[in-house]
């Protein structure tokens, strides 16, 4: 996907979408974007070609920006110039907006750069749909066969005996090297290599399907030395990431650049808390507020929001000293102009009252800033040390609305690690795959827990924790992952 390719599905009214493209590129349009599959699989079509070009017209003719999504380049075997024909009879205005042609890109992701100095300068992409056995095949495999270096086929699974039977026929020799890449630059990715002598009988051994891309040349002998994406730690690994829609994407990103894949599956929502006194009786006393504590990350910015009301803003808290349970929280509250005084070493409420010392605490007056409904381990832990404590609610935890609806459809098959971050998604999850009928699963699921506390809810509902972080981080759940990935292996 281009930058200019994101940026016009970003203002998309109607995304038209094929098979081959990512559901999570979806997620770049608007919620409100109307979204229409019209995939195309082997002997399964949703819509005929025509009835996608009346479609677009429909659509683009009611005044909606459309946008006409497909996998690679719409004008390499894409039909793009099909529907943009159709488009010009119908005096409908239309941009073309290049992508990466899987020609090039998937065999990139297996290590095999299609041309490279002293093995190939030139390149032929041809289509696998039209069968080389045939009569009338329009591709003309007597010249194909020797006149360029690397041959690259395009969905031709089905009719790969015919191509190498070609190939071999007009002059290929039968020692050229051979690759078949599955689902290219997917986390699902495989490739089977051979030669075109064995490459048929390989395939056919190890159940290759479509969606796949065939190289055929010398530049297939340095994958060995080249294939980096298929070494990627968490390659092959389905990975169900469940933190609130706004924090999920960076997590997911981060994981996907070690080879998973991710679906997101927010099972918690923040919003803001009812409109009640305690913020105003807390701030009346931040003048004699010793400690100021920030127990999560987002706190920082829905406190922010709660001052303003109030003609506030976070300079109220310069005086006091600040603490934050772990290192993001800290990162959060520094970011918004305040130093923070104390991090603890375990990143909980419990890490914070285990390192203080008592006698730091005796006698002064705190302000304990989380969740609604977040648990009363550091607000008790406080009192009992002498400290005089006001806490107050400044956001609330919710239940996703898509959350009961999406729950089939992610656990349709079971994912290798369903990360949760804290007890409420956990809950939540819980009770949404219950809500679904699917409650038995919850306890063949693999978690991935961020901690202790996340891990005691997962066990506490009937849950497996697989892993667990050694640091309540999201860099420490995925170092978690990787590391028992790898042991799997």
């Amino acid at each position: 996907m281009t930058v200019k390719g994101r940026e016009v599905l970003s203002r998309a009214d109607v995304v038209v979408y094929d098979h081959l493209v990512a559901p999570r590129i979806l997620d770049w349009a608007p919620a409100g974007a109307k979204r229409i599959y019209v995939g195309k699989e082997a002997g399964r079509h949703t819509l005929s070609q025509d009835a996608i070009n009346r479609l677009l017209i429909r659509e683009a003719r009611s005044g909606k920006t459309v946008v006409r999504l497909k996998g690679g380049d719409p004008m390499l075997f894409g039909r793009g110039g099909e529907e943009a024909l159709a488009l010009a009879k119908a005096r409908v205005r239309y941009d073309v907006v290049p992508g990466v042609t899987s020609a090039i890109a998937v065999p990139a992701y297996a290590g095999i750069p299609v041309t490279h100095r002293g093995l190939s300068s030139s390149l032929a992409v041809i289509t696998g749909h039209e069968d080389p056995s045939k009569s009338g095949s329009v591709l003309r495999w007597k010249e194909l066969a020797t006149a360029c270096d690397t041959v690259v086929c395009l969905m031709g699974v089905a009719t790969l005996p015919g191509m190498v039977q070609e190939l071999v026929r007009h002059g290929r020799p039968g020692s050229t090297p051979c690759a078949v890449i599955e689902w290219g630059t997917r986390s699902r990715q495989r490739t089977v290599s051979g030669t075109l002598r064995t490459i048929v009988q390989r395939v056919a051994k190890a159940g290759v399907r479509p969606p796949a891309v065939t190289v055929v040349g010398d530049v297939v002998r340095l994958r060995p030395r080249l294939n980096w994406f298929e070494r990627l730690p968490l390659i092959g690994r389905r990975i169900v990431v469940t933190r609130a829609a706004e924090k999920a994407s960076e997590f997911a990103q981060q994981l996907e650049a070690l080879g998973a894949e991710v679906d997101v599956l927010p099972a918690i929502e923040l919003a803001p808390v009812k409109a009640n006194g305690a913020l105003r009786r807390a701030l009346s006393r931040i003048p004699r507020t010793d400690w100021v504590f920030f127990t999560s990350p987002e706190g920082i910015a829905w406190f922010s929001r709660l001052l303003k009301p109030e003609r506030r803003d976070v300079r109220c808290l310069a005086e006091c000293r600040i603490a934050a349970i772990g290192p993001k929280t800290a990162a959060a509250v520094e970011a918004a102009g305040l130093h923070v005084d104390y991090v603890p070493k375990r990143f909980s409420q419990e890490g914070l009252l285990a390192d203080f010392p008592q006698r730091v605490l005796a006698g002064r007056e705190a302000l304990v800033l989380s969740a609604e409904a977040s648990r009363d381990v550091l607000t008790e832990g406080l009192r009992r040390r002498g400290m005089r404590v006001r806490k107050v609610p400044i956001y609330r935890t919710l239940v996703p609305k898509a959350l009961d609806a999406r729950v089939r459809e992610v656990f349709h098959e079971a994912p290798d690690y369903v990360t949760v971050t804290s007890a409420s998604c956990v809950e939540h999850l819980h009770d949404a795959l219950r809500a679904a009928g699917l409650g038995a699963r919850f306890a063949r699921l693999r978690f991935a827990s961020i901690g202790p506390v996340t891990s005691a809810a997962v066990r506490a509902h009937g849950g497996r924790v697989a892993v667990e972080a050694r640091t309540a981080t999201l860099e420490g759940l995925t170092e978690a992952m990787t590391r028992t990935a790898g042991a799997r292996r």
